[in-house]
């Protein structure tokens, strides 16, 4: 490989990354707002970007044996989120066929709050996503229902979604059985109690007051229910329990998620049990056979497996529950193949070390520490749609800065959460905000501003980070340095 002295390496750094943000900005907001011509799709903004950097790594030097195997680096560890992903998709589907999802929208028709859908839409999913430690199966089941919900009330989605996401990302933050929240603890090399004592300070009152704004919501935009609106509603109802057999059974498959995630079980094969669970639940009371129960999880759920009743009322049912199945979500599980082959190239060319490091030369207080590590751990994120990456990175990088200036560790793995994870569903780009499209068919351009919880705790952290406040409470451990 040629030597680059550092000028150069920086350079060339700061070009890989601001390759890909021009064509995040030609195809995704150039395009369509300004020449009035389709969006370019995320999979060809990523072909384009990892294209131009491939070519520049070989330019640069780098082997094109080199490339590929960081970019398989990166591809072996995406494999469990892809596995995943496939996961969900079926697990989407077996829970429609066996009338579980059917269960909880009429319930969720039946129980919630028309005036207080959007608070609700928050609250409910920081309750699940806290028992399972899990944002996406938060999303992918409980946000499924109460998106639902909301089309039949006809709430505002892009609303709705906001706050079911923020409800999610709440949990999955807080939770000591989350992922992201233990590896972000790990790369710091602290107590994961610790780690989650310093997002409260940041995390609450952001949550607090997107409740309050959700609360306020309900009034600002309210949702009422017209005459027309609650015909399909009683209709929706009377056809959900006239096509499945609701009862208490049809429960088990959510509680085997919350007793697989107490029990700290691997998501993965625990998803695959609560799906194989519903599968025989659909056997035992619905109307289907073997052969629509492996059609649905192969290409997702149809309500015409159940009934062949045509009606303008039950072309909402078809829309409300035909989904799920192994394709699912293909459209995320391809786009993060293509995005890691270009985290991979970067990786080799080591651009978000180099840029980092560069950051911290100019570090000379705790106020600059802190809000550097805020911004590195956004930007490293959304480079690399990897909050694992992002912890180990910035983590590995500010760790001894942030022993040298005394500032405590659990201060640098927070930073590290409160703009690495809560940029996730902000960034189009990302794996995560492209699986929500998938999940909930709302995109990111319509509910990032409704998102309040991710926007106020980043906000939060800066404007904390300048004060000096690091605690909202006095420490009394001295192991929290």
């Amino acid at each position: 490989m040629k030597a680059v002295n550092s000028k150069g390496q920086l350079s060339a750094s700061f070009f890989a990354v601001a390759v890909l943000l021009l064509t995040v900005v030609y195809g995704l907001i150039y395009r369509p707002i300004v020449l009035e011509q389709p969006a370019l799709a995320l999979e060809i903004v990523f072909l384009i970007a990892s294209a131009i950097v491939v070519s520049q790594a070989l330019l640069m030097g780098h082997t094109w044996p080199q490339l590929i195997n960081a970019i398989l680096i990166k591809l072996n560890r995406a494999f469990p989120i892809i596995l995943l992903l496939f996961a969900i998709g079926i697990l989407i589907g077996s829970w429609m066929v066996s009338g579980t999802i059917p269960m909880l929208i009429y319930l969720g028709l039946d129980m919630v709050s028309v005036q207080h859908i959007y608070l609700t839409a928050f609250v409910v999913p920081i309750i699940f996503s806290l028992c399972t430690g899990s944002s996406w199966s938060t999303i992918a089941t409980l946000g499924l229902v109460l998106i639902t919900v909301g089309q039949v009330v006809n709430a505002d989605l892009a609303m709705l979604t906001g706050a079911i996401v923020g409800g999610a990302y709440f949990g999955d933050k807080l939770s000591p059985l989350s992922d992201t929240t233990n590896i972000a603890a790990i790369a710091v090399e602290i107590e994961v109690q610790q780690h989650i004592k310093a997002m409260l300070t940041t995390t609450v009152p952001a949550a607090l007051l997107s409740a309050c704004l959700y609360f306020i919501l309900g009034y600002v935009y309210p949702t009422t229910i017209t005459s027309d609106q609650m015909e399909t509603l009683t209709s929706t109802k009377f056809y959900l329990t006239s096509l499945f057999d609701f009862n208490v059974w049809l429960l088990l498959p959510p509680v085997l998620i919350l007793w697989g995630s107490i029990k700290r079980w691997h998501s993965l094969p625990t998803l695959i049990l609560s799906s194989i669970v519903a599968s025989i639940l659909a056997l035992m009371f619905q109307q289907v056979s073997v052969t629509d129960l492996f059609n649905t999880l192969h290409k997702g759920f149809n309500v015409e497996m159940l009934s062949s009743v045509s009606s303008d009322k039950m072309t909402l049912v078809y829309g409300l529950l035909n989904r799920g199945g192994i394709y699912a979500l293909i459209e995320p599980i391809v786009i993060t193949i293509l995005v890691f082959i270009y985290v991979g190239t970067i990786d080799q060319m080591r651009v978000i070390p180099t840029i980092v490091s560069s950051l911290l030369h100019k570090v000379n207080n705790q106020k600059t520490l802190i809000t550097s590590t805020l911004f590195a751990s956004g930007l490293t994120n959304a480079l690399t749609s990897s909050q694992y990456a992002n912890s180990f990175i910035v983590g590995e990088a500010f760790s001894l800065k942030y022993k040298e200036m005394g500032v405590p560790a659990p201060i640098l793995s927070r930073s590290i959460e409160d703009t690495g994870t809560m940029i996730e569903s902000l960034v189009p780009w990302s794996t995560t905000a492209v699986f929500i499209y998938a999940s909930l068919g709302v995109s990111v351009g319509e509910y990032w501003s409704w998102q309040f919880l991710s926007l106020i705790n980043m906000a939060i952290a800066i404007i904390f980070a300048q004060l000096g406040v690091q605690y909202l409470w006095k420490r009394t451990k001295r192991n929290d340095s």
